[in-house]
């Protein structure tokens, strides 16, 4: 539901997909055989495992997004107090050097961004769906939180685009790291995984929305809270594992309090996340109906 709705809104580019898919396969076949082995050898070191990488990427993805974030918002204030113009859709210096580099074929995207859109070699793209894959099938999601900053920072993807695409590969690359690495052997909560789906089909709805009224830097912004939010809940649990190992010390009491607080911030920012999602969806909600109505009476006029 979330690729057809970011495909009416012109946010999926089936192109970088495509290639992306390349080597997030492959990357989801590796995660998958590494995880199973860490579980088959001790599941409490596989649980160790996974709860480590969760700490070390969303720590340093959502310190960065923070970063990048704040560092936009004042190149935006020291703009219109200078009076001039912020240059809109700025990539960075590493995305310039990385479309520079011609190893066809090169795939070409953002054409509503910029004249002529950009464009970006296919190893780049298979290099880093390998990444996503091999991240999506250790740790149990879709990728997203990796596509993200991959997309934006790193191959010049405006976030517009990066959002739209990121949902339409996550079909793939999480279905094939769910079916084919953990469903056949008897690792999937059916029962969870479709109440989670029926809230999900209301909230991609509304995200999907909110992605025509806001910035990117927003954009950025909301990303960073929904990282750290996971950052925080998988650094307070990552103590208490280590103690069940018996590579750190720790009382029982002490443990159960970790997780405690971990939980209880998780959802406290998860909760202003949904607040700030909702307040911008409701305080546009007139902006969307008028371009919703514009965009039938442009169908109206066609047919």
């Amino acid at each position: 539901m979330g690729s057809v709705l970011h495909r009416k809104l012109g946010n999926v580019s089936v192109a970088l997909a495509v290639m992306f898919l390349v080597g997030s396969i492959g990357g989801a076949t590796l995660g998958g055989y590494i995880n199973r082995s860490l579980y088959e050898a001790n599941p409490v070191l596989s649980d160790a495992f996974i709860t480590t990488i969760y700490v070390v990427m969303l720590g340093f993805l959502c310190s960065y997004a923070l970063y990048d974030y704040f560092r936009s918002r004042q190149a935006t204030q020291a703009a219109k107090a200078s009076g001039k113009a912020q240059q809109a859709g700025t990539m960075t210096g590493l995305a310039q050097r990385l479309q520079a580099i011609n190893l066809p074929p090169m795939i070409t995207f953002d054409e509503g961004v910029t004249s002529g859109g950009r464009k970006i070699s296919w190893l780049f793209l298979v290099l880093s769906g390998a990444l996503v894959g091999l991240a999506a099938a250790i740790m149990g999601v879709g990728g997203g939180f990796l596509t993200f900053p991959i997309f934006v920072y790193v191959l010049g993807v405006s976030s517009a685009t990066t959002v739209g695409t990121d949902i339409f590969q996550i079909i793939f690359t999480a279905g094939y790291a769910g079916l084919g690495q953990y469903a056949i052997y008897g690792f999937i909560f059916y029962t969870l995984a479709m109440g989670m789906l029926l809230g999900s089909l209301i909230g991609i709805q509304i995200g999907s929305l909110v992605t025509k009224v806001v910035s990117g830097q927003t954009i950025c912004a909301l990303y960073a809270i929904a990282t750290s939010a996971g950052f925080i809940n998988r650094a307070f649990a990552l103590p208490p594992k280590l103690a069940k190992m018996g590579y750190i010390s720790m009382s029982a009491g002490t443990a159960r309090t970790l997780d405690l607080l971990g939980n209880v911030i998780f959802f406290a920012v998860l909760g202003a996340f949904a607040v700030w999602v909702f307040y911008i969806f409701f305080s546009n909600i007139r902006v969307l109906k008028g371009e919703d109505r514009a965009a039938a009476q442009a169908g109206e006029v066609a047919a």
